[in-house]
This record gives C-alpha cells, structure tokens and sequence, in this order.
C-alpha cells in the first residue's frame, strides 16, 4: 500500500509524502524558535550592556557632581599613611555591607543624617553615614570632612576609613565606635550606668589631647568648630574619639581666626564669636569647657527648667562659683568618689575655659597640662592613700604580734595589755 497521496495533473502527477511534509513543517518550526530564542538573548544582552552603561553615566554623573574627581586627586597626593586609611567604596559594597539600608542597622539619626552599622567584605565592621540633604551646603560638608579627615591621625580621633560618591546622596565609611555618645552616657542612662570620676577624667584628659593635636601638631592647624558631648565618641574601654568634622576648617599657621557665618549648637556656641563671626581657637576651647561642665554636674547645655538667666549650662555654673555653691552642683557620683581639691582644680580650670573674654581663656597646651597635672595629684594621692593603709596594717601586725609574745611571758599584768588598747585606738 503506498504511503503517498497522488493527484493526476495533466499530463503528469504529484504525489505528497506525509512524512516529508511533516519533518519539513517540523524543521522550520525548530528553526523558527530557535531564531526567536536567539534574537531574546541578543535582546537580553544588549539590554545588560545598556544598562550597565547607564549606570556608568550616572556614577560618572553623581562622581562629578560630588566633587569625586577633587576627591581622588586628594586622597592619591595624600601622603603613604593616609592614603592606606582612605579610600573611594563602591555603592554595590557599601549597599550588601548595610544590608540594602536595613532598618536594623541604624545606629542612630538626627537632623543631618543616618548612621548605620555595616561589615565589609573581609569583616571589618564599619559605621555608614549617610547625609538626609542633598544641597549643596551639605556636599560641601561631605568634601570638607573627608580631606580633613584623611589628615589626621590620632588615637583619640576617630578614623575615616572612605567614601562613596557613586550615589545622588554621598556615604561617609568610619571606624566603629560601640559605645555610642558622651552625652548618652551623662544624659540618657540610668543611675547604675553612670561613668566614675576617673573615667570623667581620662575622658577630659582624651578629648583635650585631640584637640590640642588638631589646633598645634597636625601638618595644618585645624579648627572643629563643633565641639560638644553627641560629637565626642566612646570605644569599648571608654576612650574618646572626637568626631564629625564637617564644619571644621584649616588654617595657616599665621592666621589667628577665620571669618564665617556663625554656625554652631547653643549651650556650645562662644559668645565672642556669635557677636564677631571670628571663629579661633579659643572657641573650641570654650565649648570644651561646657563638655567639661556636662562631666562634672551631669546637667544638660539647656534647660528650661533653670531661671532665665541660668538657662544655659556654662552661665549657671559661672554664677554658682561666684556664688560659693560650686558643691550644690556637682553630680553626686564625682562628690562621692572625687576629693574635693581635685574637684575645685577642675571646676576652676572649666571657669577659665567658659571666660567671655576669649584671649582669657588658656590654650587647648595648657588645659592638656592642667588636667595631666590634675591626674599626676590623683595618681600620687591614691599612692599615697594606699602606703598609709599598709603602713598602718603593717603596723597592726607588729603589735599584734608584740603584744602576744608579751603576753605569753606574763598575761596577768595591766601593762601587758596596754599595746592592745593602743593599737585599738587607731
């Protein structure tokens, strides 16, 4: 039986094989899908390669809108130390070090920004900054405290590790400081919390060896021009870090002040430069001393609960010490544990950092050698303390042991107990 379906044709015939239609229809269909599957990867492809090449425009655009150029140029002329401590992230490392902005990370956030708590690819947790503003004002900022930042190294300023200038919004990557604020620790925790007196003090002593680093042996003078306890750091052992730089400013070393539009935080703020607009370094020195007000009376920089005139911290301390009520303010904690010439060295050292007047004010050299002077007293002093105690238990001994041998020999005697009673007398 032939498999094949004939038609007669005038003066001939055809004759159609199924099978061979079949295998042709199939044939062109594999051909067709497989035409079409190409033609979605060629589409797929071009549309990766479009893409990527947006992505590149727009980095190259918020790269050049951030200054991101200057920023190389910068970091690459800094010197060998430097350099190794800064560098430009990508945003794709940045975004999996924060876990795309995860809500669980935030450390923090104000008026300025959020801060976020991240782990680079080989481990290293980091702490991300990123600006809420995007004016210029605030990129400006952003440009200013990574190349102050990329200058300075000093333990007790905290270390800018880079940035990323990749997004319409820049990143700030920092070392990261576990233990939060100064101004958490004095303000928002709760009695059991509170730091001691030494640890008040290694923290003045930390924070005026920063700034004394920043205003005469950094390579370029530096003015931080917001000193204040949110900006003042504390690691795991309590150490200060003094950060955010975004409003700081270099000097020359001729230069005795510089000239700008006041900006600050009230309750910190120097009066003399508020009437002037001449920021020196004796405004940092008078904002340090309302930090080192918060360390000794644990009271906020304002208050409406004081009088009109005592609202702020630094009047209401001045005027308790012209009032002889210097004690009635200090915080129960340094009463309890600081001697009371220690107290008053410090509290007169803070009356001399908060003077209206700024060239009566001392330089950050000398606060830095009071307090280490103010230290060196404790330090002895505990020494001293402690010689007595052993002196005094060494001696205890020896009349114990004394009194019992004479005992031993005669115990029936008034004169035998007599070194008892003495003893007992200390």
């Amino acid at each position: 039986m032939c498999p094949e379906t004939c038609v007669n044709k005038l003066g001939t015939y055809f004759c159609d094989d199924p099978k061979k239609t079949a295998k042709f229809v199939f044939t062109g269909l594999g051909a067709g899908v497989g035409g079409l599957a190409q033609a979605l990867l060629l589409s797929r492809w071009l549309y990766g390669v479009i893409k990527k090449k947006k992505e590149i425009k727009r980095k190259k655009k918020y790269f050049k809108m951030q200054w991101g150029t200057l920023l190389q140029k910068h970091l690459s002329s800094s010197p060998e130390g430097n350099v190794a401590k800064s560098k430009l992230f990508s945003f794709k490392d940045l975004e999996k070090a924060i876990d795309r902005f995860n809500k669980n990370r935030i450390l923090g956030q104000g008026g300025q920004g959020i801060v976020y708590k991240g782990m680079l690819t080989d481990g290293k947790i980091v702490a991300v900054k990123k600006s809420k503003l995007i004016d210029k004002e605030k990129v400006e900022e952003f440009i200013n405290e990574v190349i102050i930042l990329s200058q300075i190294d000093h333990r007790n300023v905290v270390k800018l590790m880079g940035c990323c200038v990749e997004t319409d919004i820049p990143l700030l990557v920092y070392e990261f400081i576990p233990n939060g604020t100064l101004y958490k620790y004095l303000h928002d925790l709760n009695e059991d919390l509170l730091m001691s007196w030494d640890t008040r003090l290694q923290i003045a002593t930390e924070i005026t060896g920063a700034l004394f680093y920043l205003h005469s042996a950094a390579s370029i003078p530096i003015y931080h021009r917001d000193i204040k306890s949110t900006n003042i750091l504390l690691d795991e052992k309590y150490h200060a870090k003094v950060a955010d730089f975004g409003t700081s400013k270099f000097v020359s070393l001729d230069q005795t002040h510089v000239t700008t539009l006041v900006r600050g935080t009230f309750g910190y703020l120097d009066p003399e430069y508020f009437k002037t607009s001449h920021f020196t370094n004796k405004s940092d020195v008078y904002s340090f001393g309302v930090v080192l007000t918060e360390l000794l009376t644990r009271q906020i920089p304002i208050s409406w609960l004081r009088e009109e005139e005592e609202k702020g911290l630094a009047t209401y301390f001045v005027i308790s010490m012209e009032r002889k009520c210097l004690f009635d303010i200090i915080d129960a904690r340094v009463m309890e544990e600081g001697k009371k010439e220690e107290i008053a060295a410090v509290a007169n050292l803070t009356r001399r950092c908060l003077s209206l007047i700024g060239r009566n004010r001392p330089t950050m050299k000398e606060v830095v050698m009071e307090l280490e002077g103010i230290k060196k007293l404790q330090i002895s002093s505990s020494f001293q303390q402690n010689q007595e105690k052993m002196e005094a238990a060494e001696s205890r001994v020896s009349c114990f042991t004394s009194s019992k041998s004479f005992v031993d020999i005669d115990a029936t005697t008034f004169s035998d107990v007599q070194p008892f009673a003495h003893c007992e007398s200390w």
